[in-house]
């Protein structure tokens, strides 16, 4: 399998298990009628928002916009969900339903809106400026839809977002640097857009007193498959809740240094593959004792691959088309090092330049692993 296939897929995976679990989303029916108690009063403005929100759609082919007429109380609407206590909309969720249209600006008068997840449909045009208003918004998913234009900055005043999933879409421009205002962030990914610039050093866990605690919360990072440029800012790699660190297939440069202190104890998915990193792996990779997908093909990096022994979790290795070894004996001693690795299942190291005895050392490697 490509190395690119192999990454989308194990990341693919990876990052649907974390939402879902972060969401507690199994078995939810997303078509049921919201359960909320018989009404008894309501909010016109939030009404008028949703009939707003429903002007803008121009496809329903499942015809779910049929149960927002008047019939119904809003609270009632397919994917509309109110609190019992004063009846206003808390969650707009409508994914995977074949909608398509375009994001009414009027949707910033739902002033009570913690989630808003339109994930899988065929929205398109951009996001609107006016979310700014959303400041009890929790959760923004709309991943998988035709969005274009820029994120917004000021997405930042949305200061209690936990998750931003706004992958597979079509948005340009750079990461506003404003995201760093979002201490309450736990998970920020853009994969598959076509974003460009580089990585805003305001996205580090930064020391500096006005902005101590920062994104302290992070626990995914992924920019995978865009077209993000320059070096990646140190403080990302201290950002030490973050389960998952992808910054894959990007234009990436930059050099690592081998005495880097990675500080991501909690780290299951790390990846700067296919990009245009140079240097040496760092020591202190080796203390991320969670990894399971460990990524650094296709880079210019060099020089010996460090001990990998401590990493019992490691299950895919990607060290190819580099240039690590020096053609000498000893290059492959960190075969050796992952001979305690139970769960190893994908092992590439092809286009390096290792030396010395790839048949023994190879053989140390299977004596505990059957290929």
């Amino acid at each position: 399998m490509e190395p690119s296939k192999k990454h989308f897929q194990a990341s693919s995976s990876f990052f649907l298990t974390i939402l879902l679990s972060f969401f507690n989303l199994q078995g939810l029916n997303l078509l049921r009628l919201a359960t909320a108690s018989p009404v008894v009063r309501g909010n016109d403005t939030d009404r008028q928002a949703l009939l707003q929100f429903k002007a803008k759609i121009t496809g329903d082919p499942l015809n779910i916009m049929e149960s927002w007429n008047s019939s119904l109380h809003f609270c009632q609407w397919i994917g509309v969900t109110c609190d019992r206590k004063h009846q206003r909309v808390t969650k707009l969720k409508l994914r995977i339903l074949k909608l398509s249209g375009s994001l009414s600006p009027y949707i910033r008068n739902l002033s009570f809106l913690r989630e808003l997840d339109l994930v899988g449909n065929s929205f398109y045009n951009q996001i609107p400026q006016e979310i700014r208003g959303l400041r009890r918004l929790e959760a923004l998913h709309l991943a998988n839809n035709f969005i274009s234009g820029e994120i917004p900055s000021n997405l930042s005043a949305c200061s209690k977002l936990i998750s931003v999933d706004i992958s597979r879409n079509q948005l340009t421009g750079e990461i506003p640097s404003l995201l760093g205002l979002l201490s309450n962030l736990e998970v920020l990914v853009f994969f598959h857009n076509s974003l460009r610039g580089s990585i805003p050093p305001s996205l580090g866990n930064l020391s500096s007193l006005e902005e101590l605690g920062r994104l302290r919360n992070l626990s995914i990072f992924t920019i995978f498959g865009n077209a993000i440029s320059g070096t990646v800012p140190g403080a990302l790699f201290n950002l030490s809740n973050i389960r998952a660190f992808d910054i894959g297939t990007n234009k990436i440069q930059g050099t690592l240094h081998s005495d880097l202190e990675i500080n991501m104890p909690h780290v299951e998915f790390f990846s700067v593959g296919d990009n245009q990193i140079s240097g040496q792996i760092p020591i202190s990779i080796s203390n991320a004792s969670n990894l399971n997908f460990l990524d650094f093909y296709n880079n210019m990096l060099d020089g010996n691959v460090p001990s990998l022994e401590k990493l019992d979790n490691l299950f895919n290795l990607d060290l190819g088309i580099n240039h690590f070894g020096h053609g000498i004996k000893g290059d492959l001693n960190f075969l050796c090092t992952l001979v305690n690795n139970t769960i190893l299942e994908d092992l590439s190291i092809v286009k390096n330049n290792f030396g010395g005895d790839f048949l023994n050392a190879l053989a140390i490697f299977l004596a505990t692993f059957s290929v």
